[in-house]
């Protein structure tokens, strides 16, 4: 299945479009953290309200007898202009209801959404980590960022050691990881057939692993491989064994390996070492499952292709420097250094694809 299709045009701006457009980029921080704001302010669930998504201003949204309501009105307007909130300008004052991405907002069957995404991203911890990207660059090989503006301590122990920050991440991953789950179990639900044990490695709590098995009975075992201390303080799932190691060692054998968002936070080499533990842990026909981004080839103004090179450059300078957001034929080399000879990508979602490696 090809990626889709690219929609962002080119085109040649005058000298004054092109000064707009760099007044544009400079103040773009000005959106993540307006976003960031209105959402610790509770305003998406305000507006939302259980579906009620009435428009309503500024002064509604907040306390009674705020001395400035313009200045929450003014983050409406600019979240508006990107498509966050719909504006209802008719009369005074403006009101403001959930468009169709701010509904991205509001909290899913786990009471996770989009917005914990944006309240990990904006975090102080990974806020600080930005103004030293330039480092990255001038020492490619060295500690990323995050790591160089926390004194040496790379995201992943960051987690480890701060219980608020780690809920906080996991939280995040449960908000992006429901609709996906859903367009995969939708749309690719037969890719597990044949599959009587599969093993998520990197499987976190197990809530992917626990989606699938609810979907496709066939599958009567299930085993979530993490590390140590993260299965440790993993709930009890029916069908459903915690089972503690490092991947860059071995991977429990099972019929088929699902993975998501595993392979793009480590090195090309990293990653084959990754997928030759799982070929030497699947049987003659057996696959892993793969869901990563995967960035086009061609580079467009897309609102898919921006999302996916931001992305790489937040992995760049949050976790890994050399770790990336990789190309479709990059993965397949990938599968092919670790000894897979068949390889396919589905694309179901437009942000994350399916890729499939088999023995």
């Amino acid at each position: 299945m090809s990626p889709p299709p690219a929609t962002g045009k080119d085109g040649d701006v005058s000298p004054a479009e092109a000064r707009l457009a760099m007044m544009e980029l400079a103040n773009m921080m000005s959106v993540p953290m307006a976003l960031t704001a209105v959402i610790r302010l509770g305003v998406p669930a305000a507006v939302w309200a259980g579906g009620a998504n009435a428009p309503l201003s500024a002064a509604e949204l907040l306390p009674a007898g705020h001395p400035d309501p313009s200045v929450l009105e003014r983050l409406l307007r600019l979240l508006a202009s990107r498509g966050v909130f719909s504006e209802h300008a008719a009369g005074s004052p403006r009101r403001f209801a959930l468009a169709a991405v701010g509904r991205t907002l509001v909290p899913g069957p786990s009471g996770a959404s989009h917005a914990d995404y944006v309240l990990q991203h904006h975090q102080d911890a990974l806020v600080a980590a930005w103004p030293r990207l330039h480092e990255a660059v001038l020492d490619p090989a060295g500690p990323e960022p995050f790591a160089r503006a926390t004194g040496g301590v790379p995201a992943y122990a960051y987690y480890a050691s701060n219980r608020e920050a780690n809920e906080v991440m996991l939280q995040a991953m449960a908000g992006v990881s429901e609709p996906f789950m859903e367009a995969l179990l939708d749309g690719y639900a037969g890719g597990f057939d044949g599959v009587g044990k599969l093993i998520d490695v990197g499987g976190s709590s197990g809530a992917c692993l626990q989606m699938i098995m609810r979907r496709v009975r066939t599958i009567k075992e299930g085993l979530n491989f993490d590390l140590p201390d993260v299965v440790a303080a993993a709930p009890p799932i029916t069908g459903v064994r915690h089972v503690g190691g490092d991947m860059f060692k071995s991977i429990p054998s099972g019929d088929a390996i699902f993975m998501k968002w595993v392979l793009i936070t480590w090195t090309n080499d990293e990653c084959t070492a990754i997928l030759k533990n799982c070929y030497n842990a699947l049987p003659d026909g057996g696959k892993v499952i793969a869901c990563e981004p995967v960035v086009p080839e061609k580079t467009d103004n897309s609102v898919r292709t921006r999302a996916l090179l931001e992305h790489d450059i937040f992995v760049m300078t949050i976790y890994r420097t050399q770790g990336r957001v990789r190309s479709q034929e990059e993965f397949r080399q990938l599968g092919l250094a670790a000894g897979f000879t068949g390889f396919r990508a589905i694309y179901l979602d437009p942000f994350y694809a399916v890729l499939e490696y088999r023995k």
